[in-house]
């Protein structure tokens, strides 16, 4: 039992390492928890998470490795990543317009889904209802996950170390004192422990994240609008730099 704990920590550490930066899914999570409460920004995320599954599946049959054989293959996956992205700026861009009322948001607001966030029935300056739509985190972040070269990318190089069974001795690189702390922390790549630990990591934030941005959107009243104009930017910025990225590999 105590062989598998450094894997179960690595395996989560690493998870949130690989969730936790700023990027295209995290601002779609972020979008869905403040319009539409935490349940929604869950949703989101577990379209993420279900193309890192999917990938992982992938890895395990090697067939994620043809993508790495065929660079016309990924500059077209960067070309379709690039444009989606840029049609879900679209609709954040729209969502701002939807909300940025004093009362859309606010101390009291309460999410269709019983959490905070941005009611769906939310009104604007003039007491008229405001329509924030059907939520489409799932499908975006899905989708968006499974056409990012860089997803496919990392379980073609990382993703493949940590299915490969091994030992790693993390603590026998430190410098000056590796020799001393050998065999202290020795993680079992491939091992279902690892495994587990990194989809744990992952899930953590999924439900983690959303939660804090709803409770500081219940503080803050113009908290919604602007973590949607923010989504906005984030899509839209990668969806140029994955545009130019496939004209550089495809031209």
């Amino acid at each position: 039992m105590i062989d598998v704990v450094p894997s179960l920590v690595a395996g989560a550490a690493f998870g949130l390492a690989l969730a936790a930066p700023p990027g295209p899914m995290n601002a779609v999570i972020a979008e869905e928890s403040v319009l539409r409460g935490w349940a929604a920004g869950l949703k989101a995320g577990l379209g993420a998470g279900l193309a890192d599954f999917v990938f992982f599946l992938l890895a395990l049959a090697g067939v994620v490795s043809v993508v790495q054989q065929y660079p016309t293959l990924q500059g077209v996956l960067f070309g379709v990543g690039g444009l989606l992205m840029i049609y879900f700026a679209y609709g954040a861009a729209n969502s701002v317009r939807a909300t940025f009322a004093p009362s859309s948001v606010g101390d009291d607001a309460v999410g269709t889904d019983g959490e905070g966030g941005a009611d769906a029935d939310a009104t604007d300056d003039t007491g008229a209802p405001v329509d924030l739509g059907e939520s489409t985190g799932f499908r975006r972040a899905f989708v968006l996950a499974l056409t990012n070269p860089y997803q496919i990318l990392f379980w073609l190089t990382v993703g493949v170390g940590l299915l490969d069974p091994g030992r790693l001795d993390v603590l026998a690189v430190v410098p000056f004192v590796g020799e001393a702390l050998t065999g202290v922390f020795v993680v079992e790549t491939g091992s279902p422990a690892l495994i587990v630990g990194l989809f744990g990591g992952i899930a953590l934030w999924l439900a983690c994240f959303p939660a804090a941005l709803v409770q500081a959107g219940r503080r803050v009243d113009s908290f919604a609008p602007a973590v949607a104009a923010l989504s906005a930017l984030v899509l839209g910025g990668f969806g140029v730099s994955f545009l130019l990225e496939a004209w550089r590999v495809l031209a």
